[in-house]
């Protein structure tokens, strides 16, 4: 296990760099000058030479890629296109934080109501409960946010008046509700069937039949032979939920008004604020090859059968 991790753990630089460097390419080659466009209509070809002068645009490709590379070993992403005298870290930091927190509540909510309504129609297959849990799974996965965020700015604000139509406050603020209501329901509704047709699964196995016929309660056969292997899925799908925390949800944040990432990310790939898309580039990939690491070291306590060589 330990020279496992250690393989990950070495290989994850390099992951970074190939990500780094393709990006790079991508917006070294790509259309739109972005010292033309933070001109707009005061191009002045004198001042636009300067500052490509002073930002290094006018240097090779691999001489600009590798100042690039030694700046942000040092933690210095430069300094946004856009947002002139800002920090590109400066900028991120903050509304990173507002969109993990808005990740992590609706992330929240969808396990402590998938989870439970997955096992409970899974113990009921074949029944009318399961059936009808299914096609509200079914018809809940499909809502797309045009509906939902709507629909609850509606009920909650306009008919009921019982909570803010915008703002944010943070995790323990109730102007998350909504937004955590918007982006929970549809996992909800995934990890509920997810969990359900692992747990069907699971149930068929020989080993829950012969810890029945050991006489086992039947509370210990659900415990500690059915939830513990049926969750390897879904753990799955919370890792990943885990690296989604950091890339914000753009819809979401414009309805109600979040300061978060998301917004920030697509205004930098319209503007082509190269500093600002290489940055949220390398934290998502980061949090991804972080995420896929804790799910494969979770699978090994959730099934001590399965091994690392």
């Amino acid at each position: 296990m330990g020279a496992y991790l250690l393989r990950r753990l070495l290989w994850t630089p390099v992951l970074l760099l190939i990500v780094s460097f393709i990006t790079f390419l991508l917006g070294y080659y790509g259309p739109g000058d972005p010292v033309e466009m933070l001109m707009k209509q005061y191009n002045d070809p004198e001042v636009v030479t300067r500052i490509r002068q002073q930002r290094g645009l006018d240097k090779p490709l691999m001489v600009q890629y590798g100042l690039y590379v030694k700046d942000a070993l040092h933690g210095d992403f430069g300094e946004s296109y856009k947002y002139r005298g800002r920090s590109v870290l400066d900028l991120i930091g903050k509304r990173l934080a507002v969109s993990s927190q808005l990740g992590l509540a609706a992330l929240i909510l969808s396990l402590l109501m998938g989870i439970p309504i997955g096992l409970w129609a899974a113990l009921r297959q074949g029944r009318w409960q399961d059936t009808a849990i299914i096609s509200a799974t079914l018809f809940f996965n499909s809502l797309p946010v045009f509906i939902t965020a709507p629909f609850l700015l509606m009920l909650f604000v306009l008919w009921l008046g019982i909570l803010p139509s915008h703002g944010w406050g943070g995790l323990f603020d109730v102007r998350i509700i909504m937004p955590a209501l918007v982006m929970g329901i549809p996992g909800v509704a995934f990890i509920a069937r997810m969990t359900r047709n692992s747990t069907v699964e699971v149930l068929s196995q020989d080993y829950i039949r012969t810890a029945r016929a050991k006489g086992l309660p039947e509370f210990m056969v659900r415990w500690r032979h059915v939830l513990r292997n049926a969750m390897i899925p879904v753990f799955t799908v919370v890792g990943l939920g885990l690296a989604s925390l950091v890339t914000g949800a753009i819809i979401t944040e414009t309805y109600f008004g979040i300061p978060g990432v998301g917004r920030l990310a697509v205004e930098a790939f319209f503007s082509r604020d190269y500093p600002v898309i290489m940055a949220f580039t390398l934290i998502i990939a980061g949090a991804y090859v972080l995420a896929n690491l804790i799910v494969d070291i979770g699978y090994r306590f959730l099934d001590p059968r399965i091994k690392y060589d």
